[in-house]
């Protein structure tokens, strides 16, 4: 397995028409994707905003906290790969449907939690529900996109996340500060009952809007669909992986797995733990927590789409993602370094925010190029859930580290050296998986 990197591709523009056609099919799709995950990762962190008052409404450690943010992703884990071949054989309109609809009832259930039992039994089953959604999108934008078009789109899809954080920080603490006992339920009950209705009625949407694939879509021409799926087979034909067994033995499958495991350990601890940082540096009040912490959200959206585009240019991903998780790193020292000063450390989130969440939509450019067929549905499900790994390891340990230090700042030092470690493994991949 060489390490040697030659030269990037030279980008070869595509006709107009070309052109023309992908821009028609990004207008249809992209934007309603990105509206899905950007309410379906709301139900996922905001259990972040929700701790600034359940811990002491209900009496719960920082470690109770941890332990319930994490166990999402047993649930996410274990059925991540079973959904992802269920999808790829029963279709994304039905499937996607289905995930969203029962994750925004369960998120909306958590209005009931009393003890941490039922904390953990409700953030499992919501792992469960959600299992699939990232890489059953993942592998849908392979139906449309060949690979050396996906890395923009990608990250447009993936900016759902810091979308999720810009807009649901600030939603979340104003709903916190001015809902609170409204019908005798508090702030942060509100917050889960209203911030799961967009993910039901959206998922609602998706069954009757979207499209299984490029020959099922009535608003392309015939001629459209013929170009689209020619781009598309050219592709398939260059993918190395065809089949569930060589998903599963291929060694740079699972060098993917353990890259994504240490990338994803920054990128959770920063969602699950930000608005207890930037509280822990002085800020009391949840709205103005909510509108802090949408600076490194905001910021990380514009720095996704410009890593995006330049890299689908170059036809570069290997530094497009080793530098960007340099750059997470020294933002997490950064915020480690000063936990109560609240100007420097929300600089420091952003610097880390916006290099995580670059990492994060590179990596995904790399799966696709490997896998085809159903191996693409179950590799790209199991790169996803090997690496959810760390949604359970991060949080619960910055909780620990928290509850017996009083300060996350050795969790953010772990984070940020798993960053590096997560980022430079690429350079192990051999560079025609990495640079297409």
């Amino acid at each position: 397995m060489s390490i040697n990197t030659p030269a990037a591709m030279p980008y070869v523009d595509a006709p107009p028409a070309e052109h023309s056609v992908y821009s028609k099919v990004s207008w249809r799709l992209i934007p309603f994707l990105l509206l899905c995950y950007t309410a379906g990762y709301l139900d996922r962190v905001n259990v972040g905003f929700a701790k600034l008052q359940m811990l002491d409404e209900l009496k719960f450690s920082e470690t109770v906290y941890g332990l319930g943010a994490g166990i999402f992703f047993i649930g996410y884990v274990l059925f991540e790969i079973p959904s992802n071949i269920i999808m790829h054989r029963v279709g994304a309109r039905i499937w996607i449907a289905r995930i969203m609809i029962t994750w925004g009832l369960i998120s909306a259930a958590m209005v009931f939690v009393k003890t941490p039992t039922t904390f953990y039994v409700l953030r499992f089953l919501l792992g469960v529900a959600e299992a699939g959604f990232l890489p059953g999108i993942l592998l849908y934008l392979t139906y449309w996109y060949p690979s050396s078009r996906r890395g923009r789109i990608t990250a447009l899809f993936l900016a759902g996340i810091p979308l999720a954080g810009m807009l649901g920080g600030p939603l979340s603490g104003w709903i916190m500060h001015s809902a609170s006992g409204v019908g005798g339920w508090s702030g942060w009950q509100m917050m889960f009952l209203f911030e799961a209705v967009p993910s039901v009625l959206l998922g609602i949407a998706v069954f009757c809007l979207l499209d299984n694939n490029v020959r099922s879509a009535k608003w392309l021409s015939e001629p459209e669909k013929q170009l689209l799926e020619a781009n598309l087979e050219s592709d398939v034909h260059s993918t190395q992986v065809h089949s569930l067994h060589g998903a599963f033995t291929d060694p740079r499958m699972w060098i993917l797995c353990v890259m994504y495991c240490f990338i994803l350990m920054g990128e959770y601890g920063v969602l699950f733990w930000m608005p207890s940082i930037i509280k822990d540096t002085g800020v009391k009040d949840p709205l103005q927590v909510g509108l802090l912490s949408a600076i490194p959200y905001t910021a990380t959206v514009i720095a996704m789409f410009l890593v995006g585009r330049h890299s689908d240019k170059t036809r570069e991903r290997r530094w497009h993602l080793a530098l960007p998780g340099v750059a997470a790193a020294l933002g997490l020292g950064i915020t480690a370094m000063f936990p109560h000063d609240t100007l420097i450390a929300v600089c420091g989130l952003t610097l880390g925010t916006m290099g995580v969440m670059a990492v994060v939509s590179q990596f995904w450019n790399l799966p696709p190029t490997l896998l085809g067929g159903v191996a693409a549905a179950a590799g790209i499900a199991l790169v996803n859930s090997m690496g959810n790994v760390a949604g359970f390891i991060s949080p619960y340990m910055l909780g620990w580290v928290k509850q017996h230090t009083g300060t996350t700042s050795i969790g953010l030092y772990i984070l940020a050296a798993s960053m590096i470690i997560g980022s430079v493994m690429v350079f192990v991949l051999p560079s025609r998986l990495v640079n297409r």
